[in-house]
Parts: C-alpha cells; sequence; structure tokens
C-alpha cells in the first residue's frame, strides 16, 4: 500500500509514483496488474483526484504505466530500463545535493555507502 506523507517537502503526487515505482521494484506490482482508478485511489489516500491524474500522467509518459481506454490504468509490459538522460542528470543532482548535506551532518563517505546498501535492501524487500 502506498504511503503519502504530507509533513515533508516531497510533493504529494511525487509521493504517488515513488510508491508506485517501490512496489513495482518489491514485486507486489507486476508487468499487466491493473492499477485503482484515480477516483479510487484518491479515496484510499484521502488526496485529491487531480493528484493521482497527475502522478499517473507522469507513469504513462515514463511508460511505467499505460492507460488503455474504457479499461483502466496497467503496468506497463516495457517498463524497465527506461534511462534518459535529463533522468539520469537529475539523479546526479540529488546525489550531490545529498552528500552536501551529509557533509554539514559531519557523515563520511563509508556511512553514506552503508545508507545506501541499506536503502537498496528495504527497497527491494531484504534481498
Amino acid at each position: 500500500m502506498l504511503k503519502i506523507d504530507s509533513r515533508i517537502s516531497v510533493p504529494i503526487y511525487e509521493q504517488v509514483i515513488i510508491g508506485i515505482k517501490e512496489l513495482i521494484i518489491k514485486g507486489v506490482l507486476k508487468e499487466g496488474d491493473k492499477l485503482p482508478s484515480v477516483r479510487e485511489l484518491s479515496s484510499l489516500l484521502t488526496i485529491n483526484p487531480n493528484t493521482v491524474s497527475k502522478a499517473y500522467t507522469e507513469l504513462e509518459k515514463e511508460n511505467i504505466v499505460e492507460v488503455i481506454k474504457g479499461k483502466g490504468t496497467f503496468i506497463s509490459n516495457n517498463y524497465k530500463n527506461n534511462i534518459s538522460k535529463e533522468k539520469l542528470n537529475k539523479l546526479v543532482i540529488d546525489f550531490k545535493r545529498l552528500i552536501l548535506e551529509a557533509n554539514y551532518l559531519g557523515l563520511e563517505e563509508k556511512d553514506l555507502i552503508t545508507l545506501l546498501s541499506q536503502g537498496f535492501k528495504e527497497i527491494r524487500g531484504g534481498v
């Protein structure tokens, strides 16, 4: 199940995107699985339907989901290895920001590597 935290600085639609991607990586959602409708998910998460719609639109742009008119939104069959130069550049910027913050907290490179490793294990379900 997706978790939304309105107290953090990450926009809610991005939290929905991250949550769906995490469910895919953990194997909870698989190719061809149907996602809840915009109204269903917005009701479950108690968020605005426009927010869910925006998340679904972004996921569709990334070929992670596909919308079939009259049937719903499904996990795409070709969502893997969807790396664009723009996405990679954003990731590099995000990493630099994290490294900067870690330095201000007094963390060393080995500490970040440990945290990164723990994060991978958590996301992938302990694998």
